[in-house]
C-alpha cells in the first residue's frame, strides 16, 4: 500500500421516508427538496456541499477541534476558517479559501488548500413520485392568529454517492511549512473514516430521522485518482449489479491494489462473492490507511 495515490469509496444507502436537503421554494407553504431531472423525470439528491458539512459535524460530535469561520479582511468577501491545516483536521481535509487585504498601498492576497476529500452528490436512483407531507403548524394560534398549514416534499429510495482520498496530499502541501508525521496523516484519515461511517446530516431531521450512512460500500485503493465505482455501482433485482462490478475491478486490476465489497446483512440480495459487513470493510480499509503511511 506504500504508493498507494487514492482512497476511492462509493456506497449506497436506503431511505425509506425524508426530506433530506431543503431547496428553494417553488410555491408558498411547500419545502422543496432538490432534483436533478433526466429526461421527463426527476431524482432527489443531497447535495456535495450538504454531505460535506455532515461529515465535518461528525468530526466535532467525534470531539475533534475544528476551525471555526472567521470573518474575511476584505469586505464583502466571505467568510473563512483559521486557515490553520497543521493545527485543524477540517483545514487538512476540506481545504478553504481565504483573503487578506493589503497594507500600505501593496496589493491583496489569496491563500487556499485544495481539499483532498473529493464528495459526490448524493444522488438518489429512484424518481421523485411527487408525495407530499401535510402538516399544521400551531405557533401561530396562541398569539390569537390562524394554524400555518404547510407541505413538505418527502422521498422513498436508494442513494448512491462516492469519496475519493487523495491519500498523497493530506498532511502535507498547501498550507504547511512542514508536513504531518505518518502517524498523524494516518490518524486523520481514520478519524475521518469514523465519520464517513456513521454520516448523518443534521437538515431536517427533527420531523424526518434518516440514516444515511453507508449500507453498501464498494472500496479500493488506488496507484492512480480515479473513482473506478462511482458509475458502476448501480442496483439489480434487488441487490446490487454484480457483473458490473466484478468488470470494473478486472479492467482496472493494474491500478487497483486491493479492493474489498461490504454490505449490511439482509439488505441485498444479490452482492459479489466475498463480501463482508460494513463493520469489516472499515476495519479494512483502516489497515490500508496503517500500511499506507508506515
Amino acid at each position: 500500500m506504500k504508493n498507494a495515490k487514492a482512497l476511492t469509496i462509493t456506497y449506497l444507502t436506503p431511505v425509506s421516508f425524508a426530506s433530506l436537503n431543503g431547496s428553494d421554494k417553488e410555491a408558498d407553504n411547500i419545502s422543496n427538496i432538490k432534483k436533478i431531472t433526466r429526461g421527463t423525470e426527476q431524482f432527489p439528491y443531497v447535495s456535495a456541499q450538504a454531505i460535506r458539512r455532515a461529515l465535518r459535524d461528525q468530526l466535532a460530535v467525534m470531539g475533534k477541534k475544528l476551525s471555526e469561520g472567521v470573518a474575511a479582511t476584505i469586505k464583502k468577501s466571505a467568510a473563512t476558517t483559521e486557515q490553520d491545516p497543521k493545527t485543524y483536521i477540517d483545514d487538512d481535509l476540506f481545504g478553504y479559501m481565504g483573503t487578506e487585504e493589503g497594507k500600505e498601498g501593496k496589493k491583496g492576497k489569496s491563500t487556499k488548500r485544495t481539499s483532498p476529500i473529493r464528495v459526490s452528490p448524493l444522488v438518489s436512483l429512484h424518481k421523485y413520485e411527487g408525495d407530499l407531507d401535510f402538516a399544521t403548524n400551531f405557533m401561530g394560534v396562541a398569539a390569537g392568529g390562524d394554524p400555518n398549514i404547510f407541505e413538505t416534499e418527502i422521498h422513498s429510495g436508494l442513494y448512491r454517492g462516492t469519496i475519493l482520498i487523495e491519500l498523497d496530499r493530506v498532511g502535507c502541501g498547501e498550507g504547511f511549512e512542514k508536513d504531518l508525521s505518518n502517524t498523524e496523516k494516518a490518524a486523520r484519515v481514520k478519524d475521518f473514516l469514523t465519520s464517513f461511517k456513521n454520516l448523518w446530516t443534521s437538515g431536517r431531521q427533527t420531523r424526518f430521522l434518516a440514516d444515511i450512512s453507508p449500507k453498501f460500500i464498494a472500496a479500493a485503493m488506488l496507484l492512480t485518482k480515479n473513482p473506478i465505482f462511482l458509475e458502476s455501482v448501480v442496483p439489480a433485482n434487488g441487490g446490487v449489479n454484480v457483473e458490473l462490478l466484478n468488470e470494473t475491478t478486472k479492467d482496472y486490476k493494474d491500478e487497483i491494489k486491493d479492493s474489498v465489497f461490504g454490505a449490511r446483512k439482509g439488505l441485498f440480495s444479490s452482492l459479489p462473492d466475498g463480501t463482508v459487513s460494513i463493520g469489516e470493510v472499515f476495519e479494512t480499509m483502516s489497515k490500508w490507511i496503517d500500511e499506507c503511511y508506515k
